[in-house]
């Protein structure tokens, strides 16, 4: 299946490290190599780079090693096809509008028997479950809350119902945010770290890298990274558990539900 990279921070910050491991995984290290994307938040707008190549291959994902981007909440995905040939219309994350904010969302998983009826203006360009999920769960949103955006608690309770259902039809796990803050639903397999004061070395697992973030930090900064497999190998990374949402704001978790 696919992998998924998250990183919420109350700072913006570039996550030119951690993609540079999780490229990795695009077809050198893990069988990803299906095509990958990354969407970057700044202000009210969305940076999307999104390739059909692998991310090993790709011209694109050398760019963003490169090119130290900053952002306080960025979603980026690696690709193992399931549902949808290779084509970069079915390469995540996906872009919506709802509320007057872009809302970003990537998935790995596989859902069987899913075909809900979409009637309203979200509808997928793609041929994956993923994006018709996404979809869907717009779609959910606006029928419960109308054109109002909800509160963060209110929101957090419409996407657990939600992301249960969906969950239901096989392998959920998403990540999914308006660029104020991050949620990520697991279904079988996630993990988290926070990285604060004070910062130490982190050495990557899939590429002979490390960095000491003592140096490319202050005392104020705070990052969370989500991703599928922790990425380093002398940190510490919590696992979630089966069917949590969780939802990090200023690089913490500030809302956990099971």
């Amino acid at each position: 299946m696919c992998q998924l990279l998250g990183m919420n921070c109350n700072v913006p910050t570039d996550i030119v490290f951690s993609f540079t491991g999780f490229a990795t995984r695009g077809g050198r290290t893990d069988e990803h190599k299906d095509g990958w994307g990354i969407a970057f938040f700044e202000g009210a707008g969305v940076r999307l780079f999104v390739d059909h190549q692998s991310a090993v291959a790709s011209p694109v994902a050398d760019l963003i090693k490169r090119y130290p981007i900053k952002s306080r909440n960025v979603i980026a995905h690696i690709r193992k096809a399931t549902q949808g040939h290779i084509a970069l219309e079915n390469c995540h994350p996906f872009v919506r509008e709802l509320w007057g904010r872009y809302w970003v969302f990537a998935h790995n998983g596989d859902l069987k028997n899913f075909a809900p009826k979409l009637h309203g203006p979200f509808r997928p360009v793609g041929s994956t479950d993923s994006e018709l999920a996404f979809c869907y769960l717009l779609q959910q949103l606006h029928a419960q809350f109308g054109d109002t955006a909800p509160t963060t608690k209110a929101l957090s309770h419409a996407l657990k119902t939600l992301t249960e259902e969906i969950a239901a039809h096989g392998v959920f796990n998403m990540m999914l945010s308006d660029g104020s803050a991050l949620y990520a639903y697991c279904s079988t397999k996630l993990h988290y770290i926070v990285r604060q004061y004070p910062f130490t070395q982190a050495m990557l697992s899939d590429e002979d890298l490390s960095v000491d973030f003592s140096e490319v930090t202050t005392p104020n900064d705070r990052v969370a990274l989500i991703v599928t497999e922790p990425l380093t190998t002398n940190e510490t990374w919590h696992a979630f558990a089966p069917g949590e949402l969780k939802i990090f704001f200023d690089g913490a978790p500030i809302t956990t539900t099971t």
